[in-house]
């Protein structure tokens, strides 16, 4: 872990100033000492862009999350949560990995419209809807939003400066919190039905509507470019060695960089495929130090909270609940709140190695894996701590991930490199998904052989 830095760096060339606050007990430390630096911390940024940004990080990934809080109650005690997740991912890791390659062509407020229109179905099917497949039909249509938002809105920051990824980041952080929260607050606190508070939650897409049109400046969009940038072909690596030279590159890139809505179409199959090639090895440059780590990390998370979760059960004497399936929302909701404080904390905290907080993802599902099994851990209240745990160190990952390709990487390549490297959550999930499948029906059968049936109660 690195020392604490200012925001990330608009051009990539260049770091701000380095950004510290006092250790508290410090002479140094004092209440005008806290505000005169956390002030200095955003000096020049645009309010409306990191309103912006925050909104559709909070609003792209705030339906996601109430689906997998809904899960228990979507399909019932029977059948594995896992369903839902993977169901709530596959379509989105589908479109984060065709769509780098053509949604350049579409412009940022037509898929805005997309988004919402998506959204906005999607829930409604999943509230109305009484069969399971018509329910995760309707769950399908918000994957595939949320998915195409990601890549669309982390895309877009390459066009808002240094303040664009922190407020996205502390957005989608928020998303999980509210989220969670939201749904805990409407079925188990005020009683509404699962129906009525998934119907209601289904209107929350229009906010992104007034945050593109009416809070975001669109000066930066109005000169978008609808390609990528080639790289020279160094930078594509050894094995692309057959890939055409200087001439047919620059044919290509004053081509990919027309101004009109779609490339031209005197492009030929082989600029096409030279374009494909590009790309391709752009996005294994970014495998080992950025997608991996995102990978593993989300991998550990989502089996904990797929298959692992639903089976960290107490007797209710020993849980702050009054019914056994309360767990399962709360456990979500500790885990948010983790999210939300580590994916807000880019501004005052940079994290450069990002495989020792994967690995460390890693052993609290081992920990808690074994817990289920033998039952060593002696209160819930342990468990909330590493479930909390657990959050900090999904959102740390992923938001240093975007802020390291940020500082790294400039022009259209920042751009397509932080589109392409969101197929890493998606896929660590999918992932996970497949593994809790299995693993979860597994850890309930353990325990029910062993007396221990409250996986089954509702």
């Amino acid at each position: 872990m690195t020392p604490p830095v200012h925001a990330l760096p608009s051009s990539g060339s260049q770091s701000r100033p380095t950004f510290s606050l006092p250790v508290p007990g410090t002479p140094s430390a004092s209440l005008s000492v806290y505000k005169a630096r956390l002030k200095a911390a955003f000096i020049g940024a645009n309010p409306r862009v990191c309103t912006a940004f925050f909104l559709f990080g909070l609003i792209n990934n705030v339906l996601y999350v109430i689906i997998l809080s809904a899960a228990l109650d979507l399909v019932g005690p029977d059948i594995p949560k896992a369903v839902v997740l993977l169901a709530d991912v596959v379509p989105s890791v589908i479109m984060k990995l065709i769509s780098p390659y053509f949604i350049h062509a579409v412009p940022y407020r037509i898929r805005i419209l997309i988004l919402v229109a998506l959204s906005f179905v999607g829930m409604q099917l999943v509230a109305w809807q009484t069969e399971l497949p018509q329910r995760l039909f309707g769950v399908v249509l918000a994957s595939i939003s949320s998915g195409l938002g990601e890549l669309s809105f982390l895309g877009m920051t390459h066009f808002y400066g240094e303040f664009a990824i922190p407020f996205w980041g502390s957005g989608t952080g928020a998303a999980g919190l509210l989220g969670a929260f939201l749904y805990v607050c409407a079925t188990s606190w005020i009683g509404m039905s699962v129906r009525a508070s998934l119907m209601t939650f289904g209107f929350l897409p229009v906010i992104m509507i007034i945050a593109f049109f009416m809070v975001l400046p669109q000066a930066p969009l109005k000169g978008q470019r609808r390609g990528y940038e080639p790289l020279v072909e160094d930078d594509v690596g050894s094995d692309d060695e057959n890939i055409p030279g200087s001439e047919e590159g620059s044919l290509m890139a004053s081509s990919m960089h027309s101004s009109s809505a779609f490339p031209p179409a005197r492009l030929g199959k082989e600029d096409w495929v030279q374009s494909l090639k590009i790309k391709l090895g752009r996005t294994r440059k970014l495998f080992f130090p950025f997608m991996l780590p995102l990978l593993l990390v989300y991998i550990a998370e989502y089996t904990i909270n797929q298959g692992v979760a639903p089976t960290l059960l107490y007797t209710l004497e020993k849980m702050p609940f009054a019914h056994y399936r309360d767990a399962y929302p709360m456990y979500g909701t500790v885990y948010q709140i983790g999210v939300f404080i580590s994916r807000s904390s880019t501004p005052f905290l940079r994290v450069r190695k990002l495989y020792p907080p994967a690995f460390l993802q890693c052993i609290n599902l081992a920990v808690l894996t074994l817990h289920a099994m033998y039952d060593f851990i002696p209160s819930i209240w342990i468990i909330f701590a590493i479930i909390f745990w657990e959050g900090l160190l999904g959102g740390l990952v992923y938001v240093n991930t975007f802020a390291e390709i940020t500082d790294t990487m400039e022009g259209e390549e920042r751009e397509f490199s932080l589109g392409a490297t969101t197929v890493s959550d998606s896929a660590g999930i999918c992932v996970a998904g497949l593994i809790s499948m299995g693993l979860e029906p597994f850890l309930c059968g353990w325990q029910v052989a062993r007396g221990r049936e409250y996986c089954k109660m509702t």
